[in-house]
């Protein structure tokens, strides 16, 4: 089995948000000893009110396709000078599991993420809160924006109206629906019997895009081998668990597993 030694994180954001859902993350885990980075999206290099304001001249996004973000992530792990520890989010977490799937991590955390090629989504919850992002008979060269109302069920269910709104305005973004699409599609593929760096996964007990259930098949999907897998469901986490209060609890969880695999 293979031990975690690298200090460098590379945190991998997911789609419809800016890489600032990650800040409070950087900074807790350089406190306890990690250079981290959160590189942003190709396209979207800008606050969620500057991106939001790009639409519908967002075309470089609208055109990014799943297989060239991946290859972006790759390309900036393949530049480190060790195997970075790859911590992604959501879509950011199926990225998560492919960059590890080709030996590019020193080990990976998927947070929430989105099923890989093979896990068949099937819950009602999954369908209503992503099958707008896949932009079904509306142009491809136009960029989707959540609403609001689809937000609050999506993403941040059981907040505060007060809190549901604050972090919309914060962090939601356009959004390519090729990228979207691409996870219905060989980009999102892995060899789940090849051996790999340690790799966890976590989910949230009240999350509605990616229901605990849905990830816990995600990580039954690997085959046992000389591999480290670990699952942890932490409940009363909804989507938002970047951001949500108690957000600490995850990330110190994480920490721990770092450490001690």
């Amino acid at each position: 089995m293979r031990k975690i030694t690298s200090k460098n994180i590379v945190f991998v954001t997911g789609a419809f948000v800016t890489n600032a859902c990650w800040d409070e993350w950087s900074a807790y885990f350089e406190i306890n000893g990690y250079k981290t980075i959160a590189p942003a999206w190709p396209f979207k290099d800008g606050s969620a009110a500057e991106l939001r304001h790009r639409q519908p001249e967002d075309t470089g996004l609208a055109a990014l396709t799943l297989p060239e973000l991946i290859d972006y992530y790759a390309g900036i792990v393949s530049s480190m000078a060790e195997k970075p520890i790859v911590i992604g989010h959501s879509l950011g977490g199926l990225i998560t599991q492919v960059l590890v799937n080709r030996d590019l991590a020193d080990a990976g955390v998927a947070i929430h993420s989105v099923p890989t090629l093979g896990v068949f989504p099937y819950e009602y919850s999954f369908l209503k809160a992503g099958w707008k992002s896949l932009g079904l008979f509306t142009s491809l060269k136009k960029t989707y924006l959540m609403s609001f109302k689809d937000w609050q069920y999506a993403f941040v269910n059981e907040m505060s109206l007060e809190e549901q709104n604050t972090a919309y305005q914060k962090f939601t973004i356009p959004e390519s629906k090729r990228v979207a699409r691409g996870g219905l599609t060989t980009a999102a593929r892995v060899d789940y019997k090849k051996e790999h760096a340690p790799l966890l996964f976590t989910s949230g007990g009240i999350d509605n895009i990616i229901p605990a259930h849905l990830n816990y098949r995600n990580y039954k999907k690997y085959a046992k081998n000389n591999s480290v897998l670990a699952y942890r469901e932490f409940p009363g986490r909804n989507h938002f668990v970047l951001g949500q209060s108690g957000w600490k609890n995850n990330a110190e969880h994480i920490l721990n597993w770092l450490k001690t695999t």
